[in-house]
């Protein structure tokens, strides 16, 4: 008895283990950067280094906010700047949705904190290998902007 309870474990360990690895397969870079003082200055970019050696698989590019209760905008304003391995600059402007007209906030929420994920680039190709260089930068008529705690990217493998 005391070995079937033992193996069971051992299979409900390795099940739980499997179906972990297997949802992460598609994840390929994570970070996110906490803002100073929750006041993001836009002369202080959040910088990202990533390492892309696969041009030929589509890939899903996000945007993660993490905004306190008290942050008095219902949008976010970003330039989002890509450095490319070969020398190229490409800058992109974005507005991240924080909250709906009626001053309820989106995304996930614990207490007074908010977290999003913004769907930046869908289905898309790298077109160099090599290492690539993001900065985001608020584009908020406010500054410093004060509610943001942190802010990152999140870039995965689409699923075929």
């Amino acid at each position: 008895m005391a070995n079937r309870k033992s193996l069971l474990r051992y299979l409900i360990a390795g099940v739980v283990i499997v179906v972990f690895a297997s949802c992460n397969q598609q994840y390929h870079f994570e970070e996110n950067k906490s803002i100073k003082g929750s006041n993001w200055d836009f002369s202080e970019p959040i910088s990202f280094d990533v390492n892309i050696d696969d041009t030929l698989t589509a890939y899903n590019m996000y945007i993660n906010v993490r905004n306190q209760g008290n942050y008095r905008f219902s949008n976010l304003f970003l330039f989002i700047n890509t450095h490319l391995p070969q020398g190229q600059h490409l800058r992109d402007t974005v507005e991240i949705t924080l909250a709906t007209p009626d001053g309820a906030w989106l995304g996930k929420g614990i207490g007074d904190l908010y977290s999003n994920r913004y769907l930046f680039r869908k289905n898309f190709r790298f077109p160099q290998k090599g290492d690539y260089h993001f900065e985001l930068i608020q584009a908020m008529r406010v500054n410093p902007l004060p509610g943001i705690l942190d802010a990152g990217i999140r870039i995965e493998k689409t699923k075929q």
